[in-house]
């Protein structure tokens, strides 16, 4: 059995975006089960587009999601020889020729294939040039194109692992250009020479590249290379199955990570994006996917994005983490929002822990996390209306918040014990029930009228910051209660 070998090829022209994530997971998975190599290989031919803070990003965002590689990264644009020399292998076995047609040529050829509503392919004008013609279009000081010879008949067959045979006619190709007149290479050309000079054995890619399959195809025939196998995965469409774009949401692995998204929900969710473990299983975690992992199990229909079972993942992988972890993760998302009136509290780890341990429960992302935990940093938040309704306007409520500030005065440091226990003390002296009390107690300590035991709330608060909220209230009860 020869050794797999496949690698993730992005171009840095943006952000990386959960499709091109999930290929580069899927790639990992496949050379992880096979226990294969993944080489990283940068596709930046496109000069114009291409930005190295792009690649920062994405190598960034891999690490992040803890996605890495055995090779590379290599860079096409420091390849340009190998593609240069290829072309000049083609041209010399006449398998490729120069292309003199002009800009404005090309464009009026377009325009009456438009104008018949047909497709437009390349009529070959300039597959037999006689030496005078090319002479007197270097005297213009036209800059030749390569193109591929094209056989005019015949089919050209995908055998994809995913998608079984997919068949193109060869006549609805044209002789397509693999040397822009900038020398560049074109996508197709210098994506197979690169696939089959580093000896991919499997190039695993989204369900858009099936269209230059064909012409990769024929490129590396022409080269006489050895093929690699194809495996196209499904598209990722928005829940309307239109394609997905910014307007559906985040979209791309920086945005997720600046929602408060962790990586290993993340990988989870994409993971299911087009393939399933079995068993219904909607949690799995990365070496349980490599375990499993298995080209015949990708779907070959297409995967729709939605983020409300993205966040779901979530929050269960927030219940689950480890509190330290959790903390460390969530700090940022805290000290955007509250680090001007808490710096403090941002560098005491053991209240951040505290506070991030209690919430938790009741967070999908940190970002929602942060907003919730806010009573935890913040002093004058408002009282919920509906809490002040039916707690505080009731009789007797200042009464009570008076003798439990009163009674925490016996108490050196407040713990979840101890104040539960005063709690039902109070309770059982004064003859109202446990409800009655903790209910203006919360909406004192938090605004909220839920939340994390209140008996955790007041050990984290602490016992100063404790009276100091149940005297606001009972100031804005009684000023309340007076107008």
């Amino acid at each position: 059995m020869s050794e797999v070998k496949v690698r993730f090829a992005p171009s840095p022209t943006g952000e990386l975006h959960i499709g091109g994530a999930r290929t580069a997971l899927f790639n990992y998975l496949y050379a992880k089960a096979e226990e294969g190599t993944l080489v990283m290989r940068i596709d930046d031919t496109d000069l114009e587009r291409s930005r190295e803070e792009y690649v920062d990003k994405l190598i960034e965002s891999l690490h992040w999601l803890g996605l890495g590689w055995d090779e590379g990264p290599y860079f096409q644009s420091k390849r340009l020889d190998v593609y240069s020399n290829e072309a000049e292998r083609l041209l010399s076995e006449k398998k490729a020729y120069y292309c003199y047609c002009s800009v404005d040529e090309l464009a009026s050829g377009r325009e009456r294939a438009r104008n018949e509503n047909k497709q437009y392919l390349y009529p070959g004008n300039c597959r037999d040039l006689r030496d005078n013609q090319v002479e007197a279009f270097e005297a213009e000081g036209r800059k030749p194109v390569i193109r591929l010879l094209i056989p005019d008949t015949g089919t050209t067959v995908v055998n994809d692992l995913i998608r079984d045979k997919v068949s193109f006619n060869n006549s609805d190709l044209d002789d397509f250009i693999i040397i822009k007149s900038n020398g560049l290479p074109t996508y197709n050309f210098a994506s197979i020479v690169d696939d089959c000079k580093m000896n991919i054995s499997h190039i695993i890619r989204g369900e858009e590249h099936l269209s230059n399959t064909p012409r990769q195809l024929l490129c590396a025939k022409a080269l006489g290379y050895k093929l690699p196998a194809f495996a196209h995965v499904p598209m990722i469409l928005a829940p309307d199955r239109s394609k997905l774009s910014k307007r559906h949401g985040a979209t791309s692995v920086e945005e997720f990570r600046s929602e408060g998204y962790l990586p290993e929900a993340l990988v989870n969710y994409m993971a299911l994006l087009g393939w399933a473990p079995g068993e219904d299983r909607e949690l799995i975690t990365l070496s349980e996917m490599i375990a499993l992992f298995n080209l015949g199990k990708v779907n070959k229909t297409a995967a729709i994005y939605d983020t409300s079972k993205l966040s779901w993942i979530n929050g269960n992988y927030m219940r689950e983490y480890d509190t330290d972890k959790l903390a460390k993760a969530a700090l940022p998302f805290l000290k955007e929002k509250y680090a001007t009136e808490n710096h403090g509290k941002m560098k005491d780890e053991e209240y951040i822990k505290k506070v991030v341990s209690a919430v938790k429960e009741r967070a999908k992302t940190l970002k929602e996390l942060s907003e919730i935990a806010d009573y935890f940093f913040k002093d004058n938040f408002d009282y919920d209306e509906k809490g002040v309704k039916k707690n505080f306007k009731k009789e007797g409520t200042v009464d009570l918040l008076k003798t439990l500030k009163s009674e925490l005065k016996g108490l050196d440091i407040l713990t979840s014990a101890n104040t539960e226990e005063l709690f039902v003390r109070l309770c059982e002296s004064g003859k109202v029930s446990l409800g009655r009390l903790m209910g203006p107690t919360r909406l004192a300590l938090t605004g909220k009228t839920g939340g994390p035991a209140i008996f955790d709330i007041m050990e984290i608060l602490g016992k100063d910051k404790v009276t100091e909220r149940l005297e606001r209230a009972i100031y804005y009860i009684e000023n309340m209660m007076d107008s």
